[in-house]
């Protein structure tokens, strides 16, 4: 009965529209309705993804300067352009406009994926140089937009508030002369640069993990500091060590200089194509362009280019052939290498631009040491050389003399050299004139005085060896000067200013030791040593000279520096955790002339008096600012000694005192019983 009911009330969902025309449902809207619901309230997921036009043109860039060709090279040109561009992203279009006669008008059109692409050419490419005669200058399509719109009226910009930059070489200006130098330490987390004192150092500025690298660098003439990062090299300098410039190259391992500091070379193994040249960069340093650059190939050596004296020209060696380059177009010197076979080294002089190699021995043909003039590739000299086994080419700084270390061959196996000629070149003098000397015993260090004619070599085996001086004179003779027997060193370091010289061991049997002599009339100034020094160096002046003990290479032992004046007296110590290396900051080059200097060392007894009192006043100073320190160091020990002198005194009357009960009911007396020992004893029955 009650389905029956159910059934009733249910409507005839079976019967046709024809039989109930009145109960049909009518969905449309009235006339007057106004539908007030966006389409995003409704569907607001469905139409975030509704494709949208993009009609922006950021995707599209011009590249000028393409070479003009004919149909018959077009094909070739666009493939060239597909592999030099299409590295940014994919290329979904490009065009190349051609005049009437079919030749392209030297620009083209070419459109990426995403504006992102796009920029990422511009930003990188522009500048890219295919050849000589074609650079190319990439701008995105909407530049044109931008500069059409343009007022046609001009108006005077508003200057702009002069702001001072920093003085790069405000060092220079201290006024008491200190040279500065940079140190790197807890495990080459830390690093600061410090005034130099004749006391103790004076930092200037310490930063944390301000370099990746595990060594410093200061430029040639010391404007810059260098760190070096994942993402590339930057520049610091300035009275703050503001950052000057950076150089974006991934991977950067090691960085070098051109010696007028014009430009920067960075390396990289992690970006090296034989598509794209990027293991070597070459960068401008005012403006920070990147200017050309190179493949590593087969280089073991750094740096792999060696720059003439006034950066003009730097060269590299490969295959047996030296490749000078041009530092004004970035291109070989005459578009092709200097043709000689098999090179093994060669050196540029730091005075003129000469180029010295040499070349090994080939069948009949002797060993050969040539100086070329460069750009002329003249040669101005030319030694031959026998039983030669290997050379090696020192400079000296001036430029007035090359010394060529030749390994001669006198036994018959003619595996290793068993004896030494030294070979040198009168530079200066007419037709260059070439003396030598011979050395039948190892030859351990050969050093060339900076800004004079004497050189000192040590040689012999160890553990005593021989260090001997010589003189070359006007005319290119050598003459001995002295010798010293049973030394024990390996190696010879002159002041850059000449004159005074030391001698020192160094990562070995005894290393630490040091010599001071005075090669003017060759006597011992003093001694020291400092205990497994691994490192030793002049500061740019010739005044002070440095010895550290690096982590990097003694991990145990006392981590730091000495300080020694250029007598041989020891002026300070400073300890650091896990130090790692100290390096001076240079001087550029004075802006006295040689008869200026020689009048001012004429004269310097007139000012000795003014120098001697300033001396003792400072170290007056310098030993007061001492002593004050020192003794706010005591008080400050004897008010912290009397601080935990006073808390002890509390803590043992706070447990010697015995603990009382005042009535705290909180306090319950508990006895606790335990087993201390059980044992088990039997008794026997009489």
């Amino acid at each position: 009965m009650a389905d029956e009911n159910v059934d009733a009330a249910l409507p005839n969902l079976n019967a046709s529209e024809e039989d109930n025309p009145a109960d049909e449902p009518d969905f449309d809207d009235p006339e007057d309705f106004i539908d007030d619901i966006s389409d995003e309230e409704l569907l607001g997921d469905l139409m975030a993804q509704e494709p949208k036009l993009d009609d922006s043109l950021e995707q599209i860039i011009v590249v000028d300067n393409v070479p003009r060709v004919m149909k018959d090279r077009l094909d070739r040109l666009k493939n060239v352009i597909r592999k030099i561009m299409g590295k940014f992203g994919r290329i979904l279009s490009e065009y190349y406009p051609a005049d009437e006669n079919g030749e392209t008008k030297g620009f083209i059109f070419l459109e990426y994926e995403t504006a992102q692409q796009a920029a990422n050419a511009v930003k990188t490419a522009h500048g890219y140089r295919l050849d000589k005669a074609h650079v190319f200058a990439i701008n995105p399509i909407s530049d044109f937009e931008k500069y059409s719109d343009l007022p046609t009226h001009w108006e005077p910009p508003e200057p702009k508030e002069y702001t001072p930059q920093e003085n790069l070489r405000s060092w220079l200006l201290n006024p008491d002369c200190h040279d500065q130098y940079a140190v790197i330490y807890s495990q080459g987390d830390k690093t600061a640069v410090c005034w130099n004192t004749n006391t103790e150092p004076i930092i200037v500025i310490s930063r944390e993990h301000w370099t990746e690298a595990p060594y410093l660098r200061w430029s040639p003439q010391g404007t810059y500091f260098v760190t070096i990062h994942k993402q590339g090299a930057a520049l610091w300098g300035g009275e703050n060590f503001r950052r000057i410039q950076r150089f974006s190259h991934l991977g950067t391992e090691f960085i070098d200089f051109s010696p007028c500091e014009r430009f920067l070379v960075t390396f990289s193994s992690t970006v090296d194509s034989s598509e794209e040249p990027q293991a070597i960069m070459i960068w401008d340093i005012r403006t920070g362009a990147k200017m050309r650059g190179f493949n590593c190939e087969e280089a073991t050596v750094w740096p792999v280019f060696k720059w003439s004296h006034d950066g003009r020209y730097f060269a590299r060696q490969r295959n047996g052939l030296i490749s000078v380059y041009e530092s004004e177009t970035f291109g070989l010197l005459d578009k092709k290498s200097i043709q000689v076979s098999d090179v093994r080294d060669f050196a540029w002089s730091p005075a003129e631009n000469y180029l010295a190699y040499w070349l090994p021995e080939v069948k009949e043909n002797p060993s050969r040491v040539v100086l070329l003039e460069i750009p002329s590739k003249k040669e101005i000299r030319m030694k031959n050389l026998f039983n030669v086994s290997a050379c090696e080419l020192y400079w000296q700084k001036c430029g007035d003399f090359l010394c060529v270390k030749v390994g001669r061959l006198t036994t018959k196996s003619k595996k290793s050299a068993t004896a030494y000629n030294l070979e040198v070149f009168s530079v200066r003098a007419k037709l260059i004139p070439v003396d030598s000397i011979e050395i039948k015993e190892p030859l351990v260090a050969f050093a060339w005085e900076p800004n004079g004619s004497k050189f000192g070599v040590i040689h012999g085996e160890g553990p005593q060896v021989t260090v001997r001086f010589y003189k070359v004179e006007p005319e290119g003779a050598i003459t001995h000067i002295k010798t010293f027997e049973k030394k024990t060193c390996n190696q010879l370091l002159w002041s850059p200013q000449g004159q005074f010289v030391v001698l020192t061991q160094l990562r070995g049997p005894n290393s630490g030791l040091l010599e001071f002599y005075d090669t003017s009339d060759m006597t011992q100034m003093n001694t020291g040593e400092h205990f497994q020094a691994t490192d030793v160096a002049w500061d740019p002046t010739g005044r002070y000279l440095s010895s550290f003990v690096s982590w990097y290479t003694v991990k145990g032992g006392d981590h730091g520096y000495l300080v020694w004046s250029f007598q041989g007296k020891q002026l300070y110590r400073q300890n650091m955790p896990e130090f790692g290396s100290l390096v001076w900051r240079p001087r550029p080059p004075s802006l006295l002339n040689d008869i200026d200097i020689q009048e001012i060392r004429r004269q310097f007894k007139k000012y000795q008096r003014e120098f001697e009192m300033k001396d003792r006043l400072s170290q007056k100073k310098a030993s007061k600012e001492l002593v004050d320190k020192r003794r706010q160091m005591m008080t400050d020990f004897q008010d912290y000694r009397k601080k935990k002198e006073r808390d002890l005194t509390k803590l043992y009357r706070d447990r010697t005192t015995p603990q009382t009960d005042d009535g705290d009911d909180s306090f319950q007396e508990e006895v606790i019983e335990f087993l201390i020992n059980e044992e088990i004893v039997t008794v026997e029955d009489n």
